[in-house]
Protein backbone atom coordinates (compact mmCIF):
# COMPACT_ATOMS: atom_id res chain seq x y z
CA UNK A 1 0.00 0.00 0.00
CA UNK A 2 2.82 2.38 0.88
CA UNK A 3 4.47 1.59 -2.45
CA UNK A 4 1.24 2.41 -4.29
CA UNK A 5 0.95 5.75 -2.50
CA UNK A 6 4.56 6.57 -3.31
CA UNK A 7 3.97 5.83 -7.01
CA UNK A 8 1.06 8.28 -7.23
CA UNK A 9 1.70 11.54 -8.99
CA UNK A 10 1.14 14.86 -7.18
CA UNK A 11 -1.99 15.40 -9.30
CA UNK A 12 -3.44 12.02 -8.26
CA UNK A 13 -2.67 12.71 -4.61
CA UNK A 14 -4.38 16.10 -4.87
CA UNK A 15 -7.45 14.58 -6.51
CA UNK A 16 -7.71 11.83 -3.87
CA UNK A 17 -7.51 14.41 -1.11
CA UNK A 18 -10.16 16.56 -2.77
CA UNK A 19 -12.49 13.55 -3.17
CA UNK A 20 -12.20 12.77 0.53
CA UNK A 21 -12.90 16.38 1.49
CA UNK A 22 -15.74 17.21 -0.91
CA UNK A 23 -18.49 15.90 1.42
CA UNK A 24 -17.15 17.72 4.48
CA UNK A 25 -16.81 21.23 3.07
CA UNK A 26 -19.21 24.01 3.93
CA UNK A 27 -19.97 24.54 0.23
CA UNK A 28 -21.35 21.00 0.02
CA UNK A 29 -23.91 21.70 2.76
CA UNK A 30 -24.70 25.04 1.12
CA UNK A 31 -25.55 23.25 -2.14
CA UNK A 32 -27.71 20.72 -0.30
CA UNK A 33 -29.50 23.55 1.51
CA UNK A 34 -30.15 25.32 -1.79
CA UNK A 35 -31.62 22.14 -3.28
CA UNK A 36 -33.85 21.65 -0.22
CA UNK A 37 -35.03 25.26 -0.56
CA UNK A 38 -36.13 24.71 -4.17
CA UNK A 39 -37.83 21.47 -3.13
CA UNK A 40 -39.81 23.29 -0.43
CA UNK A 41 -40.75 26.39 -2.44
CA UNK A 42 -44.25 25.12 -3.42
CA UNK A 43 -44.92 24.31 0.26
CA UNK A 44 -43.47 27.47 1.77
CA UNK A 45 -44.52 29.97 -0.93
CA UNK A 46 -47.47 28.45 -2.81
CA UNK A 47 -48.32 31.62 -4.80
CA UNK A 48 -47.85 31.20 -8.55
CA UNK A 49 -45.60 34.26 -8.78
CA UNK A 50 -43.05 32.79 -6.35
CA UNK A 51 -43.18 29.26 -7.80
CA UNK A 52 -42.84 30.68 -11.32
CA UNK A 53 -39.82 32.74 -10.23
CA UNK A 54 -38.17 29.74 -8.55
CA UNK A 55 -38.51 27.39 -11.52
CA UNK A 56 -37.36 30.06 -13.97
CA UNK A 57 -34.25 30.55 -11.82
CA UNK A 58 -33.63 26.80 -12.11
CA UNK A 59 -34.21 26.79 -15.89
CA UNK A 60 -32.05 29.82 -16.66
CA UNK A 61 -29.33 28.75 -14.21
CA UNK A 62 -29.06 25.51 -16.21
CA UNK A 63 -29.07 27.46 -19.49
CA UNK A 64 -26.33 29.78 -18.23
CA UNK A 65 -24.28 26.78 -17.07
CA UNK A 66 -24.55 25.20 -20.55
CA UNK A 67 -23.41 28.52 -22.07
CA UNK A 68 -20.59 28.69 -19.52
CA UNK A 69 -19.21 25.42 -20.89
CA UNK A 70 -18.60 27.26 -24.16
CA UNK A 71 -17.51 30.63 -22.83
CA UNK A 72 -16.02 29.93 -19.40
CA UNK A 73 -14.46 26.52 -19.98
CA UNK A 74 -13.61 26.56 -23.69
CA UNK A 75 -13.24 30.27 -24.38
CA UNK A 76 -15.79 30.32 -27.22
CA UNK A 77 -18.21 33.26 -27.41
CA UNK A 78 -21.39 32.24 -29.21
CA UNK A 79 -24.45 34.43 -29.71
CA UNK A 80 -26.33 31.48 -31.19
CA UNK A 81 -26.86 29.66 -27.90
CA UNK A 82 -30.35 31.13 -27.50
CA UNK A 83 -31.23 29.74 -30.94
CA UNK A 84 -30.81 26.20 -29.63
CA UNK A 85 -32.94 27.10 -26.61
CA UNK A 86 -35.65 28.16 -29.06
CA UNK A 87 -35.26 25.02 -31.17
CA UNK A 88 -36.00 22.88 -28.11
CA UNK A 89 -39.03 24.99 -27.22
CA UNK A 90 -40.43 24.94 -30.77
CA UNK A 91 -39.93 21.19 -31.28
CA UNK A 92 -41.91 20.46 -28.12
CA UNK A 93 -44.59 22.96 -29.19
CA UNK A 94 -44.85 21.38 -32.65
CA UNK A 95 -45.25 17.83 -31.37
CA UNK A 96 -47.74 18.44 -28.55
CA UNK A 97 -49.28 21.67 -29.81
CA UNK A 98 -49.71 22.59 -33.43
CA UNK A 99 -48.98 19.31 -35.23
CA UNK A 100 -49.70 16.68 -32.60
CA UNK A 101 -51.90 15.80 -29.66
CA UNK A 102 -50.79 16.19 -26.03
CA UNK A 103 -49.27 12.82 -25.12
CA UNK A 104 -46.20 11.52 -23.36
CA UNK A 105 -44.98 9.92 -26.60
CA UNK A 106 -45.19 13.19 -28.53
CA UNK A 107 -43.45 15.00 -25.68
CA UNK A 108 -40.57 12.53 -25.77
CA UNK A 109 -40.45 12.65 -29.58
CA UNK A 110 -40.30 16.43 -29.46
CA UNK A 111 -37.29 16.34 -27.12
CA UNK A 112 -35.59 13.62 -29.20
CA UNK A 113 -36.13 15.49 -32.49
CA UNK A 114 -34.85 18.68 -30.87
CA UNK A 115 -31.75 16.83 -29.66
CA UNK A 116 -31.05 15.39 -33.11
CA UNK A 117 -31.55 18.78 -34.76
CA UNK A 118 -29.24 20.39 -32.20
CA UNK A 119 -26.48 17.84 -32.82
CA UNK A 120 -26.63 18.28 -36.60
CA UNK A 121 -26.79 22.08 -36.44
CA UNK A 122 -24.04 22.32 -33.80
CA UNK A 123 -21.73 20.14 -35.91
CA UNK A 124 -22.42 22.27 -39.00
CA UNK A 125 -21.74 25.47 -37.07
CA UNK A 126 -18.54 23.98 -35.66
CA UNK A 127 -17.20 22.83 -39.03
CA UNK A 128 -18.01 26.17 -40.65
CA UNK A 129 -17.45 28.71 -37.88
CA UNK A 130 -14.48 27.27 -35.99
CA UNK A 131 -12.35 28.05 -39.03
CA UNK A 132 -12.56 31.66 -37.90
CA UNK A 133 -11.49 32.91 -34.47
CA UNK A 134 -12.53 35.22 -31.67
CA UNK A 135 -15.05 37.89 -32.60
CA UNK A 136 -15.60 36.48 -36.09
CA UNK A 137 -17.04 33.26 -34.64
CA UNK A 138 -19.39 35.32 -32.46
CA UNK A 139 -20.55 37.30 -35.50
CA UNK A 140 -21.24 34.14 -37.51
CA UNK A 141 -23.35 32.66 -34.72
CA UNK A 142 -25.16 35.99 -34.26
CA UNK A 143 -26.06 36.02 -37.96
CA UNK A 144 -27.46 32.48 -37.70
CA UNK A 145 -29.48 33.41 -34.62
CA UNK A 146 -30.95 36.44 -36.39
CA UNK A 147 -31.78 34.23 -39.40
CA UNK A 148 -33.67 31.84 -37.10
CA UNK A 149 -35.72 34.76 -35.71
CA UNK A 150 -36.57 35.99 -39.21
CA UNK A 151 -37.67 32.51 -40.31
CA UNK A 152 -39.79 32.04 -37.17
CA UNK A 153 -41.54 35.37 -37.83
CA UNK A 154 -42.02 34.97 -41.57
CA UNK A 155 -43.09 31.30 -41.77
CA UNK A 156 -46.38 32.03 -40.04
CA UNK A 157 -48.15 28.97 -41.49
CA UNK A 158 -45.50 26.73 -39.91
CA UNK A 159 -44.40 28.48 -36.70
CA UNK A 160 -47.41 30.64 -35.95
CA UNK A 161 -45.34 33.78 -36.45
CA UNK A 162 -45.61 36.46 -33.78
CA UNK A 163 -48.81 34.87 -32.44
CA UNK A 164 -46.79 31.83 -31.41
CA UNK A 165 -48.05 28.38 -30.39
CA UNK A 166 -50.04 27.52 -27.27
CA UNK A 167 -49.34 24.17 -25.63
CA UNK A 168 -51.57 21.74 -23.74
CA UNK A 169 -49.59 19.33 -21.57
CA UNK A 170 -50.50 15.63 -21.31
CA UNK A 171 -51.60 13.59 -18.31
CA UNK A 172 -50.12 14.54 -14.96
CA UNK A 173 -48.68 17.76 -16.44
CA UNK A 174 -52.07 19.12 -17.56
CA UNK A 175 -53.89 21.97 -15.85
CA UNK A 176 -56.88 19.73 -15.11
CA UNK A 177 -54.83 17.15 -13.19
CA UNK A 178 -55.28 17.19 -9.42
CA UNK A 179 -53.92 14.52 -7.09
CA UNK A 180 -55.41 16.06 -3.97
CA UNK A 181 -53.97 17.69 -0.89
CA UNK A 182 -50.55 16.77 0.56
CA UNK A 183 -49.22 18.56 3.65
CA UNK A 184 -51.41 21.53 2.85
CA UNK A 185 -50.31 21.73 -0.80
CA UNK A 186 -52.72 21.06 -3.64
CA UNK A 187 -50.86 18.68 -5.97
CA UNK A 188 -51.91 20.03 -9.37
CA UNK A 189 -50.41 19.57 -12.81
CA UNK A 190 -48.40 22.76 -12.28
CA UNK A 191 -46.78 21.34 -9.13
CA UNK A 192 -45.95 18.05 -10.88
CA UNK A 193 -44.45 20.00 -13.79
CA UNK A 194 -42.42 22.07 -11.32
CA UNK A 195 -40.80 19.02 -9.75
CA UNK A 196 -40.28 17.29 -13.10
CA UNK A 197 -38.40 20.32 -14.45
CA UNK A 198 -36.47 20.73 -11.18
CA UNK A 199 -35.16 17.15 -11.19
CA UNK A 200 -34.51 17.25 -14.96
CA UNK A 201 -32.41 20.41 -14.59
CA UNK A 202 -30.62 18.86 -11.61
CA UNK A 203 -29.71 15.82 -13.74
CA UNK A 204 -28.48 18.07 -16.58
CA UNK A 205 -26.45 20.16 -14.13
CA UNK A 206 -24.80 17.05 -12.67
CA UNK A 207 -23.92 15.99 -16.23
CA UNK A 208 -22.27 19.36 -16.79
CA UNK A 209 -20.30 19.04 -13.55
CA UNK A 210 -19.08 15.59 -14.57
CA UNK A 211 -18.19 16.90 -18.04
CA UNK A 212 -16.15 19.86 -16.77
CA UNK A 213 -14.37 17.85 -14.05
CA UNK A 214 -13.42 15.03 -16.44
CA UNK A 215 -10.11 14.87 -18.33
CA UNK A 216 -12.00 16.20 -21.35
CA UNK A 217 -13.02 19.25 -19.36
CA UNK A 218 -9.45 19.88 -18.29
CA UNK A 219 -8.30 19.72 -21.92
CA UNK A 220 -10.94 22.31 -22.80
CA UNK A 221 -9.61 24.60 -20.06
CA UNK A 222 -6.10 24.12 -21.44
CA UNK A 223 -7.36 25.14 -24.89
CA UNK A 224 -9.04 28.17 -23.37
CA UNK A 225 -5.87 29.27 -21.57
CA UNK A 226 -3.41 28.63 -24.41
CA UNK A 227 -4.59 26.95 -27.60
CA UNK A 228 -1.14 26.94 -29.22
CA UNK A 229 0.37 25.12 -26.26
CA UNK A 230 -2.47 22.56 -26.33
CA UNK A 231 -1.75 21.94 -30.02
CA UNK A 232 1.94 21.55 -29.23
CA UNK A 233 1.04 18.91 -26.63
CA UNK A 234 -0.69 16.90 -29.35
CA UNK A 235 -4.35 17.69 -28.72
CA UNK A 236 -6.60 18.13 -31.74
CA UNK A 237 -8.22 21.32 -30.50
CA UNK A 238 -10.79 21.45 -33.30
CA UNK A 239 -12.30 18.12 -32.19
CA UNK A 240 -12.39 19.10 -28.52
CA UNK A 241 -13.99 22.46 -29.31
CA UNK A 242 -16.58 20.72 -31.50
CA UNK A 243 -17.43 18.34 -28.65
CA UNK A 244 -17.82 21.27 -26.27
CA UNK A 245 -20.09 23.20 -28.65
CA UNK A 246 -22.23 20.15 -29.40
CA UNK A 247 -22.61 19.19 -25.74
CA UNK A 248 -23.51 22.73 -24.66
CA UNK A 249 -25.98 23.23 -27.52
CA UNK A 250 -27.75 19.92 -26.88
CA UNK A 251 -28.19 20.86 -23.23
CA UNK A 252 -29.56 24.27 -24.22
CA UNK A 253 -32.04 22.54 -26.53
CA UNK A 254 -33.30 20.23 -23.79
CA UNK A 255 -33.61 23.17 -21.39
CA UNK A 256 -35.63 25.02 -24.03
CA UNK A 257 -38.01 22.07 -24.19
CA UNK A 258 -38.42 22.19 -20.40
CA UNK A 259 -39.07 25.92 -20.59
CA UNK A 260 -41.86 25.33 -23.12
CA UNK A 261 -43.38 22.75 -20.77
CA UNK A 262 -43.58 25.35 -18.02
CA UNK A 263 -44.76 28.48 -19.85
CA UNK A 264 -46.93 26.42 -22.26
CA UNK A 265 -46.49 29.02 -24.96
CA UNK A 266 -43.78 29.59 -27.56
CA UNK A 267 -43.17 32.57 -29.83
CA UNK A 268 -40.05 34.11 -31.45
CA UNK A 269 -39.73 36.91 -28.90
CA UNK A 270 -39.75 34.69 -25.81
CA UNK A 271 -37.76 31.76 -27.21
CA UNK A 272 -35.43 33.01 -29.96
CA UNK A 273 -34.91 36.75 -29.49
CA UNK A 274 -31.20 37.51 -29.08
CA UNK A 275 -31.74 40.61 -26.94
CA UNK A 276 -34.35 38.92 -24.75
CA UNK A 277 -32.41 35.71 -24.10
CA UNK A 278 -28.72 36.05 -24.93
CA UNK A 279 -28.33 39.45 -23.30
CA UNK A 280 -29.84 38.09 -20.08
CA UNK A 281 -27.65 34.98 -20.29
CA UNK A 282 -24.52 37.11 -20.73
CA UNK A 283 -25.48 39.29 -17.76
CA UNK A 284 -26.06 36.18 -15.64
CA UNK A 285 -22.65 34.78 -16.60
CA UNK A 286 -20.91 38.06 -15.76
CA UNK A 287 -22.71 38.39 -12.42
CA UNK A 288 -22.19 34.78 -11.36
CA UNK A 289 -18.69 34.30 -12.75
CA UNK A 290 -17.33 32.58 -15.86
CA UNK A 291 -15.91 29.07 -15.60
CA UNK A 292 -17.77 28.19 -12.40
CA UNK A 293 -21.12 26.60 -13.46
CA UNK A 294 -22.54 27.47 -10.03
CA UNK A 295 -22.26 31.12 -11.00
CA UNK A 296 -25.27 30.59 -13.23
CA UNK A 297 -27.44 30.03 -10.14
CA UNK A 298 -26.29 33.31 -8.57
CA UNK A 299 -26.60 35.24 -11.84
CA UNK A 300 -30.05 33.87 -12.67
CA UNK A 301 -31.31 34.50 -9.13
CA UNK A 302 -29.98 38.07 -9.10
CA UNK A 303 -31.36 39.02 -12.51
CA UNK A 304 -34.77 37.37 -12.23
CA UNK A 305 -35.42 38.48 -8.65
CA UNK A 306 -34.58 42.09 -9.48
CA UNK A 307 -36.69 41.99 -12.66
CA UNK A 308 -39.60 40.55 -10.68
CA UNK A 309 -39.58 42.67 -7.53
CA UNK A 310 -37.94 46.00 -8.45
CA UNK A 311 -41.04 47.17 -10.40
CA UNK A 312 -43.11 46.53 -7.23
CA UNK A 313 -41.07 49.02 -5.22
CA UNK A 314 -42.98 51.90 -6.79
CA UNK A 315 -46.31 50.60 -5.47
CA UNK A 316 -44.82 50.01 -2.02
CA UNK A 317 -43.41 53.55 -1.95
CA UNK A 318 -46.77 55.02 -2.96
CA UNK A 319 -48.48 53.19 -0.10
CA UNK A 320 -45.89 54.06 2.54
CA UNK A 321 -44.79 57.50 1.33
CA UNK A 322 -47.63 59.00 -0.77
CA UNK A 323 -46.09 62.51 -0.77
CA UNK A 324 -42.60 61.48 -1.98
CA UNK A 325 -43.12 62.26 -5.67
CA UNK A 326 -39.42 62.28 -6.54
CA UNK A 327 -38.96 58.82 -5.02
CA UNK A 328 -41.95 57.56 -7.01
CA UNK A 329 -40.41 58.87 -10.23
CA UNK A 330 -37.07 57.22 -9.45
CA UNK A 331 -38.64 53.87 -8.60
CA UNK A 332 -40.77 54.01 -11.73
CA UNK A 333 -37.52 53.77 -13.70
CA UNK A 334 -36.49 50.53 -12.02
CA UNK A 335 -34.03 49.71 -14.82
CA UNK A 336 -31.90 52.57 -13.50
CA UNK A 337 -31.76 50.87 -10.10
CA UNK A 338 -30.92 47.57 -11.76
CA UNK A 339 -28.08 49.24 -13.66
CA UNK A 340 -26.67 50.65 -10.40
CA UNK A 341 -26.86 47.22 -8.73
CA UNK A 342 -25.14 45.62 -11.73
CA UNK A 343 -22.32 48.19 -11.63
CA UNK A 344 -21.83 47.57 -7.91
CA UNK A 345 -21.61 43.81 -8.49
CA UNK A 346 -19.02 44.29 -11.24
CA UNK A 347 -16.97 46.66 -9.03
CA UNK A 348 -16.94 44.51 -5.90
CA UNK A 349 -16.91 41.13 -7.70
CA UNK A 350 -14.79 41.68 -10.83
CA UNK A 351 -14.71 37.96 -11.62
CA UNK A 352 -18.37 37.42 -10.78
CA UNK A 353 -19.72 36.50 -7.37
CA UNK A 354 -18.65 32.84 -7.38
CA UNK A 355 -15.42 33.56 -9.27
CA UNK A 356 -14.35 36.28 -6.82
CA UNK A 357 -15.27 34.15 -3.80
CA UNK A 358 -13.28 31.20 -5.20
CA UNK A 359 -10.32 33.49 -5.84
CA UNK A 360 -10.48 34.84 -2.26
CA UNK A 361 -10.46 31.38 -0.69
CA UNK A 362 -7.72 30.16 -3.05
CA UNK A 363 -5.54 33.14 -2.12
CA UNK A 364 -6.26 32.57 1.57
CA UNK A 365 -5.34 28.89 1.26
CA UNK A 366 -2.05 29.75 -0.47
CA UNK A 367 -1.22 32.21 2.30
CA UNK A 368 -1.89 29.58 4.98
CA UNK A 369 0.25 26.99 3.17
CA UNK A 370 3.07 29.51 2.76
CA UNK A 371 2.91 30.39 6.46
CA UNK A 372 2.91 26.70 7.36
CA UNK A 373 6.08 26.10 5.35
CA UNK A 374 7.77 29.21 6.73
CA UNK A 375 6.76 28.73 10.38
CA UNK A 376 5.93 25.04 10.86
CA UNK A 377 5.98 25.08 14.69
CA UNK A 378 3.74 28.16 15.00
CA UNK A 379 1.30 26.68 12.48
CA UNK A 380 1.00 23.45 14.45
CA UNK A 381 3.10 21.29 12.12
CA UNK A 382 5.99 19.19 13.28
CA UNK A 383 9.44 20.44 12.29
CA UNK A 384 11.38 18.24 9.92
Amino acid sequence: MEKLVQEQTPVQIFRDREKRRRFTRGSFYLRIGLLVLFLLVPFLFPSFKTVDLAIKIVIFASLVASFDILLGYTGILSFGHGMFFGIGAYCVAFLIGKYGSPSYLNLMLGLLIATAAAVILALLISFISLRVKAIFFAMVTLALAELAIVLANKLTHFTGGEDGISISMPGIFSVAFNLGDFLGLDITGRVVTYYFILFSCLALFLMMLRFTNSPLGRVLQAIRDNEQRAVALGYKTFIFQTLSITFGCVLATLIGGLYAMWVRYVNPESSLEVMAIMLNVLLMVIIGGMGTLYGGIVGAAFLLITQTFLPDLQHIAKDLLPQATFLHNVLERWLLLFGILFILVVIFFPKGVIGSVNEYFARRKQTQERDTRAYPIAAGAEPK
